[in-house]
């Protein structure tokens, strides 16, 4: 009952402390491109300070949605998308940045980058222009016989998977607010996926971490190249990044290994910067390996659970690790419940159980589910005193 009350008494101070407050939005003029200007609104409520402010009226992206198409997984999609985020930060301090979706890439320019590069017959077979032979990634020459097509797919694999652009707006001392720099990822296979024929099956071809690497940086120097001829952008800094996205069964995303930051009014890339961040499955062999004593505490919470309900084994966990510090776990229970009380008992040891086997400074969230779908939610932020608990009803 305790517990209850307490998790009453969380909701109401969030929703009471952190509730946005729409009266103290800014008026500011945001200067364009184009040298027009237009009127928008500096939000003063942020969530976190690890997310940006949003520039108002949102502006979508201009290749809106094709990240969904483009990548393998959804794990893969949600970090590469919020994983440039947080790397945007190294150059761009949300204390001072808006956050912006991408203007200046329209979806038909990306789709032409992601092509692969034409020969001549391919144009005309593709009812393309010589102009629209920009795509990044290698020439498939064409052949008629199947195993000649597959030996030139595993000479010729593509590497560059989607390219994300994020834009970060500044705000000047005369309430305008104008373009700071810009922000892209490239995500890129660690394995290539073909197929021979038209409906015939799919191979895949395992792409080693040094040629996509090497390939991924030639890219990068072409966009960043390409970037500077745009409008608007010649005289702001460029920020790469490149993904390395997972295989399409990996139950855990790629991860952002390195990125460079190009000086305004340059076009040369003249260092890279390693990212060292990964993600893990809890339990696994490779976590085992590189972290033995994290996925032992893990597995004694695995236990712990399990004894609630002997023939459960369901726990599994993605484990987030900057350096060699895990930072954020994330649990999930599914498991069958014969009611309400048995679910909030459940959920109460469990909570119990997180606060017993994980240390403070580690972010951990547990979602409890069952084929009726979520039934609770546990999250205990790093060095926070008490989590918040969440019953669906």
């Amino acid at each position: 009952m305790r517990l209850f009350y307490m998790v009453l008494l969380s909701i109401f101070l969030l929703l009471s402390g952190c509730a946005p407050n729409f009266n103290k939005q800014q008026e500011v003029v945001q200067e364009k491109k184009d040298s027009k200007q237009k009127k928008a609104i500096i939000p003063k409520y942020k969530i976190s300070d690890q997310y940006y402010r949003t520039i108002l009226p949102f502006e979508p992206s201009k290749a809106r949605g094709m990240v969904v198409y483009n990548l393998n997984t959804r794990n893969d999609i949600g970090e590469f998308e919020t994983g440039l985020m947080r790397l945007a930060q190294q150059s761009f301090n949300p204390d001072q940045y808006l956050f912006q979706e991408g203007q200046a890439l329209d979806s038909k320019e990306v789709g032409l980058w992601l092509n692969r590069k034409y020969t001549p017959a391919q144009l005309k077979e593709e009812k393309l222009s010589e102009a629209e032979n920009i795509g990044l990634n290698p020439v498939l020459e064409t052949k008629k016989d199947q195993q000649a097509i597959k030996e030139e797919n595993i000479k010729s694999p593509i590497y560059l998977a989607h390219i994300l652009e994020h834009n970060y707006l500044i705000k000047n001392e005369n309430d305008t607010v104008q373009l700071g720099g810009v922000v892209v990822g490239l995500a890129l296979n660690s394995i290539y996926y073909y197929q021979t024929e038209q409906y015939g099956p799919t191979f895949e071809k395992k792409i080693p971490k040094d040629v996509m690497d090497k390939e991924g940086k030639r890219i990068a120097a072409e966009v960043v190249r390409r970037l500077r001829s745009k409008p608007g952008l010649k005289d702001v800094p460029i920020m790469v990044a490149l993904f390395e996205q997972q295989s399409k069964s990996a139950v855990v995303p790629g991860n952002f290994y390195t990125y460079t930051v190009v000086d305004k009014g340059s076009s040369n890339i003249d260092k890279w910067e390693n990212v060292n961040e990964k993600y893990y499955l809890f339990p696994s062999t490779d976590a085992t390996d590189d972290h033995r004593d994290d996925v032992t505490s893990f597995l004694n919470f695995k236990q712990d659970v399990e004894e609630y309900f002997p023939n459960f084994t369901g726990v599994i966990g993605k484990a987030f690790y900057n350096g060699d510090q895990l930072e954020d776990l994330k649990i999930s229970i599914p498991i069958q419940f014969y009611g309400k009380a048995e679910a909030i008992g459940f959920t109460q040891y469990v909570t119990g159980l997180v606060m017993e086997h994980f240390p403070s400074y580690i972010s951990v969230e547990v979602d409890i589910t069952s084929v009726s779908g979520a039934e609770a939610l546990i999250v205990r932020k790093a060095d926070q005193d008490e989590p918040f608990v969440h019953i669906y009803e």
